[in-house]
C-alpha cells in the first residue's frame, strides 16, 4: 500500500527483489476509480485496466519508468497518484518453475500458438492488448482437471462462468497451447499477455516426470 503525492515520477517501493512484470492498482479511497495495469510485453507510458476491456493505450500518467528489483515509477494519473488517495498494488515477478508472465501473438487457428511456461500451469489469466477489446478471461485445473480447459471466468465483468467452443486451452507438462480461434484468446496478428502459475510450483514434492496430458 501507498499514498500519492499528485507528483510526477513518484517512485513505489515494493520489496520483492525483482523486477515486476505485471502490476495492479486500486485507489482506495475514491469511487470510481480503475484498477490501472502495468504489464511488461506492453510497457511504460501505456494504460490499461483490470475492470476493462480495453486494449492498451498511451498514457503518460501511469506507469513512467520500467520497474526495478527496488521500485517501479508512477505518474500524475488519479489512478494511481492522486494527491491525498490511498492505494494497494498487486505486484507480480516472474519466478522460474513457480509463475509465468509474458505474451504471445495469435495465428487465428484452432492449431494455436504454443506459450513454453517451463512448468505445467494451474491458473492462467489471459488479454488481448493490441488489435482490439478482450475480457481478462481465467482458466485453472480446478474447475478443468483435464484438456480441453474451456471454463471462462471474466474478471472483468459479473457474468457466470462459461464455456465457448472457441475458448480453450491445452495445459501441457511445460506451457500452455492456444486450442481456440475466438478473438479474446487468439485472433491473427493480434498480441496477448498472459499470467500462469505453477500446479506443482518447482517441482513440488509429489511432481511426477513431466509428462503432457
Amino acid at each position: 500500500t501507498y499514498s500519492g503525492n499528485g507528483s510526477d515520477n513518484q517512485e513505489i517501493g515494493h520489496g520483492i527483489g525483482i523486477a515486476p512484470k505485471m502490476i495492479i492498482t486500486k485507489r482506495r479511497n475514491s469511487s470510481g476509480s480503475n484498477w490501472t495495469t502495468y504489464h511488461d510485453a506492453v510497457g511504460i507510458n501505456k494504460v490499461f485496466y483490470f475492470n476493462s476491456t480495453a486494449a492498451s493505450s498511451s498514457n503518460t500518467e501511469q506507469y513512467r519508468a520500467t520497474p526495478t528489483s527496488s521500485v517501479y515509477t508512477v505518474g500524475v494519473g488519479g489512478d494511481i497518484n492522486a494527491s491525498g488517495g490511498t492505494y494497494v498494488a498487486y505486484v507480480f515477478a516472474e519466478v522460474p518453475g513457480y509463475s509465468s508472465i509474458g505474451s504471445y501473438t495469435g495465428n487465428g487457428s484452432a492449431d494455436g500458438p504454443f506459450v513454453y511456461t517451463g512448468f505445467r500451469p494451474a491458473w492462467l489469466l489471459v488479454k488481448r492488448v493490441v488489435g482490439g477489446t478482450g475480457n481478462w478471461d481465467i482458466f485453472d485445473n480446478k474447475r478443468d482437471p483435464f484438456n480441453v480447459v474451456d471454463a471462462v471466468l471474466d474478471a472483468d465483468n459479473n457474468t457466470a462462468e462459461t464455456t465457448y467452443s472457441t475458448i480453450k486451452f491445452d495445459f501441457l507438462s511445460n506451457g500452455f497451447k492456444v486450442r481456440g480461434t475466438q478473438s479474446n484468446i487468439n485472433n491473427s496478428g493480434d498480441t496477448y499477455i498472459y499470467m500462469a502459475f505453477a500446479e506443482n510450483p518447482f517441482g513440488g514434492d509429489d511432481a511426477a516426470p513431466a509428462t503432457a496430458r
